[in-house]
């Protein structure tokens, strides 16, 4: 079988993209399509669902631009790594070269694995009946769950980068490990258990 030319791209001119997704419900919002450079520049940013189309290397990365809030209280700032592209996609690919030092498998596969095995299924949403202000669970929806797991991932990283003598790259390479292997020392790993658990309790 002869290979056509996107299938011959790989990741940095390193990795392939020849991964299998296993959670079938993620399927339809993990985009491998081969790219280079994980970096588009925003074409997509006008098209509705334009996140589900766009390469899941592309969508870490620009999570890592912005890590987001976490809570009411804003605890972290938005936008520190604007304007930083460069700087990040050298994280990126260091922190890539280490997953596969220590995994010796593809880490585009490690990153897949630990965005399903942090991708939480269900959660507890708040809302006002009355005078009352009730909770109750919910099945979380496929895109949402890719959303969520990039997030927690990366505020993870951005967590223990504050409290690490190591490089950012190290940080972000051992926490995609640890969500690899379901750990849970990993953020996002706990933070899924923790929201799963609650959702739980409230039925």
């Amino acid at each position: 079988m002869v290979k056509t030319k996107s299938e011959n791209i790989k990741l940095f001119g390193k990795w392939s993209y020849d991964v299998e997704i296993k959670d079938i419900g993620l399927s339809k919002h993990i985009t491998l399509t081969p790219v280079l450079i994980p970096k588009t520049g925003g074409r997509h940013a006008k098209q509705q669902f334009y996140k589900s189309k766009l390469n899941i290397v592309e969508r870490f990365l620009n999570r890592m631009f912005v890590a987001g809030h976490k809570g009411k209280k804003h605890k972290i700032t938005s936008g520190r790594n604007v304007g930083k592209t460069y700087r990040l996609l050298k994280t990126l690919r260091e922190a890539f070269e280490i997953i596969e030092k220590k995994t010796k498998k593809n880490p585009i596969e490690i990153l897949v694995r630990a965005i399903e095995n942090s991708a939480p299924k269900e959660e507890v949403i708040t809302y006002q009946k009355g005078g009352i202000v009730a909770r109750e669970p919910v099945i979380v929806s496929p895109q949402r769950r890719v959303d969520l797991s990039l997030r927690l991932l990366v505020q993870g990283a951005y967590h223990k980068r504050h409290r690490n003598k190591n490089n950012a790259s190290s940080v972000l390479a051992n926490e995609l490990i640890l969500a690899y292997n379901n750990d849970p020392q990993c953020f996002a790993i706990s933070e899924k258990n923790r929201r799963e658990k609650e959702a739980l309790s409230s039925r």
